[in-house]
């Protein structure tokens, strides 16, 4: 029997195999801020939308910093397609990044890491960390307010009694690479 190869932080196994909601964090190599200004963040934000509705991706949160983002999202029938979509993503908004700064090669891009969420309180509690991300690194002291994250389309479009269980979940003990 084969013994699946250690865990290690900086190269994540990506198993995806059953179609669910994924949680997937991604961070800018050595943490550097590369998408600071508006119209940086703006391309990312756009680009992560576009890529995601043509790979079957439906994001259910986001928010996209200068430094990292996170998104929640149903799989397509096959999560595999993962990979391809974030690999693409990176592709794309590094050339531009590197265009931008009058640069070429530079590596913007350090690992991305996936979860599948199995369990409702689970699904929930990421929910609301990614809505509410950019109040935790203080961007903002309403998540609404900030236009790369999904806490505004969230508070038009969800149900308020929805809303209020997911606020409602606790977000202090969740294990997620944020360290940024």
């Amino acid at each position: 029997m084969l013994t699946p190869p250690p865990h290690w932080h900086h190269a994540p196994l990506h198993v995806l195999i059953e179609q669910g909601i994924y949680i997937v964090t991604a961070a800018t190599y050595q943490k550097q801020h590369h998408f600071r200004a508006p119209e940086r963040l703006q391309f990312l934000h756009d680009k992560l939308h576009e890529l995601a509705t043509e790979y079957g991706w439906q994001l259910q949160a986001w928010a996209v910093l200068s430094n990292h983002y996170h998104i929640v999202a149903l799989s397509p029938d096959d999560p595999a397609t993962l990979s391809c979509f974030i690999h693409r993503l990176h592709g794309i908004t590094s050339r531009f990044i590197n265009q931008q700064d009058g640069i070429t090669g530079r590596k913007i891009w350090a690992q991305y890491w996936d979860t599948r969420l199995t369990y409702e309180r689970s699904y929930l509690a990421r929910l609301h960390y990614v809505h509410t991300n950019p109040v935790h690194h203080g961007l903002v002291l309403d998540p609404t307010n900030y236009r790369w994250c999904s806490a505004a389309h969230f508070e038009n479009a969800a149900p308020l009694s929805f809303r209020r269980t997911v606020y409602s979940m606790p977000i202090d003990t969740l294990n997620l690479h944020d360290d940024f």
